[in-house]
């Protein structure tokens, strides 16, 4: 694990979120066992594919010479609930960035012209953390109020179920998401 990992605009700390985990094994794009592979989701015509190296994935190899995606590009402004954004923005989250887990379909948050950086999955006590506009993002996307919500807000979980997944827009700094179950 001597090579420094490439650093991803959006998703700054795929360590963190579990996305990239050690492993001797070699990338199945370049053949090399370089200390790191990507756990997330994958979307492929081959379910085959093997598992790639975080170095493929940053220049775009995995994409180009496996086909493989890292996210549904519908998903990149979360089916619309946020606004679209440019298709080289799409592409670099789509075919570029290491996505993360969730419980249903992946969504990625676009704020300010651009996709937002995922800053990881949250319960109530980090979501609390990041403050009211990222309670008020989870709450609104929820459509909960009153006591339904408080229950959620109680019931969201960063390791289980429910969980909300958050994002830092590179702009403006705002804290957003949205939140799903099993």
């Amino acid at each position: 694990m001597s090579e420094t990992l490439p650093l991803f605009r959006y998703h700054p700390d795929p360590i963190s979120s579990g996305s990239l985990e050690p492993s001797s094994g070699a990338c199945a794009c370049c053949g090399r066992a370089r200390g790191w592979l990507y756990t997330g989701p994958v979307f492929s015509a081959d379910e085959q594919h093997g598992s790639v190296c975080p170095w493929c994935i940053a220049d775009g190899s995995a994409h180009r010479d496996l086909g493989l995606e890292f996210a549904d590009p519908a998903g990149v402004g979360g089916y619309g609930l946020w606004p679209s954004v440019a298709e080289e923005i799409v592409a670099c989250v789509v075919q570029r960035t290491p996505c993360f887990s969730g419980w249903q379909q992946e969504r990625w948050l676009t704020c300010c012209g651009e996709a937002a950086a995922f800053i990881g999955r949250a319960g109530q006590r980090e979501l609390l953390a990041h403050g009211s506009e990222a309670i008020e993002s989870i709450r609104a996307e929820s459509g909960m109020s009153g006591t339904d919500w408080r229950d959620y807000l109680a019931a969201l979980d960063a390791d289980g179920s429910p969980t909300a997944y958050l994002f830092r827009c590179l702009h403006c700094g705002r804290v957003g998401g949205y939140s799903d179950c099993d």
